[in-house]
């Protein structure tokens, strides 16, 4: 059973509170979910999987599709640098050069979708 789409004002909420100093888990939970969410609109497709233990994981981005197995282009950082990629206070380059990402495959490359903050799907 899929899980429910987190409303945009839920979402954004969210995302603003994570920020702040002392956010609790569940606030963490629902925008990491939430960007996650944002991001597999963004850019539809299941050539690369993005995941953020615990809190979720999606496929997007067009391209060959896999369907067995671990998936050939793997994204994989926590949720404190996942945060700050897609609210634009980290960059791709420098997020991957400095170990906070794990970026597996010759499509694992996240810089023309982040920031995720401001460049909502239409829906």
């Amino acid at each position: 059973m899929a899980r429910s789409k987190i409303a945009a004002p839920v979402g954004d909420a969210a995302v603003r509170r994570s920020l702040e100093p002392g956010a609790d888990d569940d606030t963490t939970a629902v925008a990491v979910r939430y960007l996650l969410q944002v991001l597999a609109e963004n850019a539809p497709g299941n050539t690369v999987e993005v995941r953020v233990p615990p809190y979720g994981a999606v496929q997007c981005i067009e391209g060959p599709t896999h369907t067995r197995g671990t998936p050939p282009n793997v994204v994989e950082t926590d949720a404190t640098t996942f945060l700050a990629l897609a609210t634009g206070s980290l960059d791709w380059p420098a997020a991957v050069g400095a170990g906070r990402v794990s970026a597996s495959g010759s499509r694992a490359d996240l810089s023309a979708q982040l920031p995720i903050v401001g460049q909502r799907a239409p829906s």
